[in-house]
């Protein structure tokens, strides 16, 4: 990490950096923040060479290296004071609820649209709602682009950021240019490198955020915060962790629940972390307990499943979705519970 005596280089400087970091194989990748940019060294950065050379520049204060497999999200690196914002709350302030439907049925909107304003009433900050859908059986129904039109308006209605699914590159420019502020990597496609790079690209120019799930199969604490490093190195560090749950799957639950995580990675990593316990637990009854038990664990939010009509709903609605009065109680009870631990 290179940060200058300035809050940020002139663009003559920056030229002189990167000639001289590119002499060694490495590149120069700017994370711009609120009040000063840094400059994350990309690449191998222990040649004693290439940092004697930067920390001789006039305008340079001081060079951080942090040998880690995940320079930009390590909890030492300078972005350990980057804080995310989303739906009115930072990340680490107050307790973040993302809530919604699992997916969006283009054929009734209004059960969507309904399911968003009781949502926000119940004290939900953001809005959760899938248009795509990885499916396991081929012949289930895999989402409809129609829907993206029936998230924004309800975001629209209710004022609230949305979070949505993106499964394949062609869907991040459609969901970003439709308005859609946080993109979500589902736990199938957490280890595709390719398309987390492809989103950390779209997103770099933008103030949009990543939701990123733990991958059903993912094995240490580091795999999955190098997976978020893939998306940071392109300059937008606007991501959160997300837990959901992990394979071998737990007799009675939907997976194996691992909000226990939670401070593994807080001892790692800055990046804030929202558990999502509807697709730990697969049950609704399950649900609220499992939230609780991710804000005593630490957790910075929940992402939580819930439809106005359960029964009624499509995808993983039926089976796990909390109704409204049900998420407002969790809700509430969350908050107690981040109250005590805050105290």
């Amino acid at each position: 990490m290179i940060l200058p005596k300035t809050n940020r280089l002139t663009t003559e400087q920056l030229a002189e950096v990167t000639a001289i970091v590119m002499e060694f194989g490495c590149k120069i990748q700017p994370i711009v923040g609120a009040v000063r940019t840094i400059y994350a060294i990309v690449g191998d950065e222990r040649e004693e060479l290439m940092i004697n050379r930067l920390e001789g520049l006039a305008y340079i204060d001081r060079i951080d290296r942090i040998q880690s497999p995940f320079k930009l999200m390590d909890k030492r690196s300078d972005l350990a004071t980057h804080r995310i914002k989303l739906g009115g709350v930072t990340l680490g302030d107050e307790l973040l609820v993302i809530a919604g439907a699992c997916t969006i049925d283009p054929k009734n909107p209004n059960y969507f649209y309904e399911t968003a304003a009781a949502v926000k009433e119940a004290g939900a900050q953001a809005l959760r709602g899938g248009v795509w859908k990885p499916r396991t059986n081929p012949y289930t129904f895999q989402g409809d682009t129609k829907s993206l039109d029936i998230l924004m308006e309800a975001s629209r209605r209710t004022g609230l950021p949305v979070d949505t699914e993106v499964m394949e590159e062609a869907h991040i420019p459609l969901a970003l240019d439709a308005g859609v502020h946080t993109l979500q990597v589902g736990a199938r496609n957490a280890l595709n490198y390719s398309l987390l790079r492809a989103i950390g690209r779209a997103i770099a120019e933008r103030d949009a955020c990543v939701l990123l799930k733990r991958s059903i199969h993912m094995g240490p604490i580091n795999e999955f915060i190098s997976a978020a490093e893939y998306i940071a190195a392109f300059g937008n560090p606007n991501i959160i962790l997300c837990p959901r749950g992990t394979a071998p799957t737990l007799d009675g639950y939907r997976n194996h629940p691992d909000e226990s995580i939670t401070p593994l990675l807080k001892e790692k990593t800055w990046a804030p972390v929202v558990v999502d316990p509807s697709h730990s637990v697969g049950k609704a009854s399950y649900v609220p307990a499992a939230a609780l038990a991710a804000v005593a664990y630490g957790a910075d939010g929940l992402c939580i499943e819930a439809h106005v009509s359960p029964n009624h709903g499509i995808g993983d609605d039926p089976k796990q979705a909390l109704t409204p009065d049900v998420l407002a109680k969790t809700i509430k009870q969350a908050k107690q519970i981040w109250a005590l631990r805050r105290g």
